[in-house]
Formats: C-alpha cells, structure tokens, sequence
C-alpha cells in the first residue's frame, strides 16, 4: 500500500515543543520507524505549517495514492478549506491527534474533518500514527 501521512502546523516540532503533551521524540525518527515496522507499505510523509501547501498535497496525492493519514494539528478546529479538500479526493482520509484532544480545551473538540474523513484516532500518543496504519492496511484487504 501507498501511505501518505501528512502533518500540520507545530508537528515540526515534536519533541521540542510541549512535551508533557506530545512527548520528546520527533516525527523524523518515529517515521523511521513506522516505516521499520510497515515494509510492506510505502509510507510517504509531509509536513507543512501552511494550510494551502497541505491543501495542495491532498488534491496532488488525494486521486492516487491507498491512503491517507492527517494530523491537521489546530487547522483541525478551523479549516473547511482542509475539510473541503478531504471530501474532494477519492483516497480515504484517517485523521489522528496525538493527545486526546477530547479531553482538553473546548475549542480543540471541535474537528471540521472529522465528517471528511473515513475515522479518527485520538489520544494515544505517537501511536495514533500506527493505529491509523493498520486502520488503512484493512481498506483494501
């Protein structure tokens, strides 16, 4: 399977940034070993702090490629541009928060992609990318 995991804004940060959230390894090397883990699939990966930019990768990627994994980071509570592009692809779309964004503040419980999108996984750390992996790898089974 062909695997596009796109990260939002902040995402570059991980490891740095909050981490009593959102723990201190960055995505580089958890993507490492995602793809360690998963050599049956090609997991592609793309992070932009620009709403346009990851608008333009799904509507690039969003007709050909197996699956797609999104943290939107917060576009996830603002951007019907974002959720407009979901609905405008034929890949389906996994949407993962690596906190539980239910369980912090109100306007984070909010997600304009969650109607978009085929599910989401929330809360479980960097291993939200995982679940979502194995979520996609059923798609086509």
């Amino acid at each position: 399977m062909n695997i596009l995991i796109i990260n939002g804004p902040n995402l570059n940060l991980l490891g740095k940034r909050q981490t009593d959230i959102y723990g201190t390894q960055s995505f580089e090397a958890y993507i490492d070993e995602l793809r360690q883990l998963y050599p049956q699939h090609r997991i592609a990966y793309f992070q932009s702090n620009c709403e346009g930019a990851i608008i333009d990768r799904l509507h690039a990627d969003g007709f050909a490629i197996d699956a797609i994994v999104i943290n939107a980071g917060a576009y996830t509570h603002t951007s019907i541009a974002i959720a407009d592009a979901i609905r405008s692809i034929t890949s389906p779309v996994v949407e993962v928060h690596i906190s539980n964004v239910n369980a912090r503040e109100d306007y984070r419980r909010v997600s304009y992609l969650a109607e978009a999108c085929r599910g989401s996984i929330v809360g479980f750390g960097l291993d939200s990318y995982r679940l979502a992996i194995e979520a996609v790898a059923q798609f086509n089974k």
